[in-house]
């Protein structure tokens, strides 16, 4: 099991590397972009809070964008939150599917090693690339805000980053679950759900009658907006996010132990 793991981990360190640099990089030069755009900001951000739908999908008319939180929330909480769910869908959605379409399930599986051990070992390989992708944008964010010479919204950005990684761990259980049943790789599905998400917790902000219900969607509880704001994270929706994790875990489990594997 300790062999899988590790030869998961070297072989996607390429794609962590990757996302976690490019991500994390274009945080961190968004928030050093703000000192530079303060005074346009501060003209502008009267006019943003006042473009209804708009204004509520993207919390400007919550926060002011000329100000650091506001600014760190509307902009690096955007690419952040979008960049961190297709990686971990990524990741998750073929990270099963890839031994049958390959091949190389034919030599894994002739191996003294369970089907659960396997899939315990490449569970936890894309746990620690979450962690480690999250750690890392962690470092780049808070070195943005270092560069600036900002204090730094601890409280708020301790929320936010956890907020993060509960919803990428929800979305690649999901997508680990959905590589345990299909024999290909769905990259493109996972992208879609990833997406699917994101949208629908905007579409939800903006119309009333979906207000309510938008706390059944992972990015609810990771919002930044909402976060810098003050607002108060709603318990359920935290609940459902792991409540969907394990089970979409232990589907995962199930249905891959029971189905006959392609050759």
């Amino acid at each position: 099991m300790k062999r899988v793991f590790l030869n998961e981990c070297k072989m996607n360190i390429r794609t962590f590397l990757i996302w976690s640099l490019v991500v994390g990089g274009l945080g961190f030069f968004c928030i050093t972009l703000y000192e530079s755009m303060q005074g346009d900001m501060e003209n502008m951000a009267d006019a943003f809070s006042k473009m209804g739908a708009f204004s509520d999908a993207f919390g400007m008319s919550t926060l002011s964008i000329a100000t650091i939180e506001g600014f760190f929330a509307t902009e690096v909480g955007t690419v952040h939150g979008l960049g961190s769910a297709m990686f971990a869908a990524i990741l998750a959605i073929g990270i099963l599917s890839k031994e049958e379409e390959g091949h190389s399930g034919e030599f894994l599986f002739s191996l003294p090693l369970s089907r659960k051990k396997v899939l315990a070992a490449k569970g936890l390989c894309v746990f620690a690339a979450l962690l480690g992708f999250t750690l890392v944008c962690t470092a780049l964010y808070i070195a943005g805000f270092a560069f600036l010479g900002e204090e730094l919204p601890v409280k708020e950005f301790a929320l936010f980053m956890s907020g993060q990684f509960l919803m990428n761990v929800e979305i690649a259980a999901v997508c680990f679950a959905i590589s345990a049943l299909s024999g290909k790789n769905r990259m493109g599905l996972g992208i879609g759900i990833a997406l699917i998400f994101y949208l629908y917790d905007i579409i939800g902000r903006v119309v009333p009658d979906l207000k309510d219900y938008i706390f059944v969607g992972p990015f609810s509880y990771a919002n930044a907006s909402e976060i810098f704001s003050g607002a108060e994270i709603r318990t359920a929706a935290v609940v459902i996010g792991i409540a969907v994790a394990l089970l979409a875990a232990v589907s995962a489990f199930v249905c891959y132990e029971r189905r006959d594997l392609a050759a």
